[in-house]
């Protein structure tokens, strides 16, 4: 079993993503996929499988990366170990 909680796909993302429940206090450890790595964060928030961990701070109206890419913007300042969605992310989608 991995003790791995969260996935970063590239270095230099400013989200990774639960592949296991994550408690709200945790310190929980991720792998950075590209380069080959690990990363500790401490969480702020619940935050369910799939769903993405804030790895740095993000002020309100910056970028967050994801895959190497922009999937959003800020919608209000997030700090590192902050549970990102809907609430707190303005998608690049729509």
């Amino acid at each position: 079993m991995s003790s791995h909680k969260f996935l970063v796909h590239a270095d230099g993302d400013s989200v990774g993503v639960a592949i296991s429940e994550i408690q709200a206090g945790e310190t929980v450890t991720g792998i950075i996929m590209d380069p080959d790595h690990e990363i500790r964060i401490r969480s702020n928030h619940d935050i369910h499988v799939g769903h993405k961990i804030a790895l740095k701070s993000v002020k309100t109206g910056e970028l967050v990366i994801k895959y190497g890419e922009k999937i959003g913007k800020a919608t209000q300042d997030i700090q590192a170990g902050d549970w990102v969605h809907v609430h707190n992310l303005k998608s690049a989608r729509w």
